[in-house]
């Protein structure tokens, strides 16, 4: 019971600060990227490894990152900082992440045995604290961050990456969506935005909804609009576009802002939907990146 209560803790714990945020206005998934003297545009990642973080802990570590004023979105526990000859500086304060996997229990293993039938794997969630670079000695200085490409119509290298996916998208009308009963994909041209940059926003949020379909990743499109399946079906949307996003060089922006309500509904009534969001968009976004589709089903690891 303890494991459990631990594990409910941890769930509301993150979820209240995901709520806190949204209650005041702050979308955690958009910040003043790139801002004079910010943190640069990116997804947080691992300086020892070089593993790029996922699910609920891309939100958690940007949040920190802005929060604390960091000049990049570099991250290692003690023992790695002191595996690279350098050490965490006294006094420094660390940033929860989280470690979400499963395990085969003894008993589930019998009874698989005994029944023929396949063995129940339970999941777990575990904390661990990092720490930005800044607050260590001895660390290889972080590398320059790159710099954004700017607000222009011609963006190729997101482009080629919306390309790459092969999927239907036709331009036209004056509405965004994705049809997943006819999978395709509509946005208006270009020119009917008015800020160029925020068709290729559009374009990402609508192929994170494309990724679901169930030929690819599978999720939920029953739900109707206004309703709670939608609401978690948008939520991942938003997130999915926003790693697409940072990790592609363009800020993030809220596509759908008028969720908001929904999404704290959502949130409130599920301490868990947060981080399955989460993790549903770190694996959209692996999809239409072209990444290894089986890798990015697993669960998210952490360092």
């Amino acid at each position: 019971m303890a494991a459990n209560a631990n594990v409910q803790s941890l769930h509301d714990n993150v979820t209240n600060r995901i709520i806190d945020q949204l209650e005041q206005g702050c979308f955690p998934w958009v910040q003043p990227w790139a801002s004079s003297g910010g943190t640069p545009l990116g997804l947080p990642q691992n300086a020892a490894t070089g593993r790029i973080y996922s699910g609920i802990n891309i939100l958690l570590l940007w949040s920190a990152a802005i929060e604390q004023g960091r000049p990049s979105q570099r991250w290692l526990t003690f023992k790695q900082a002191l595996a690279l000859g350098g050490a965490v500086r006294k006094g420094e304060k660390g940033t929860m992440v989280v470690y979400a996997d499963t395990f085969l229990p003894k008993l589930e293993r019998d009874k698989a045995a005994a029944s023929g039938e396949e063995p129940r794997r339970v999941g777990f969630l575990k904390r661990f604290t990092v720490f930005h670079v800044q607050q260590c000695d001895g660390i290889p200085a972080d590398r320059d961050a790159t710099p954004l490409p700017g607000r222009t119509e011609v963006l190729p290298h997101v482009e080629a990456v919306i390309a790459a996916t092969g999927a239907d998208i036709r331009i036209g009308g004056d509405m965004a969506f994705y049809s997943p009963s006819h999978d395709f994909i509509q946005v208006p041209p270009q020119e009917a935005y008015f800020e160029p940059i925020n068709w290729f926003r559009t374009k990402l949020h609508e192929l994170t909804h494309w990724s679901g379909h169930p030929l690819r990743l599978n999720r939920d499109f029953s739900g109707r609009r206004g309703g709670e399946a939608y609401a978690r079906e948008e939520l991942v949307a938003e997130l999915g576009s926003a790693f697409l996003c940072a990790e592609l060089g363009v800020a993030p922006t809220v596509r759908h802002a008028d969720y908001l309500g929904a999404w704290l509904e959502v949130l409130k009534a599920d301490n868990r939907a947060i981080f399955q969001a989460a993790s549903l968009a770190s694996k959209a976004a692996n999809f239409v990146m072209g990444r290894n589709v089986v890798a990015s089903l697993q669960p998210d690891h952490v360092p």
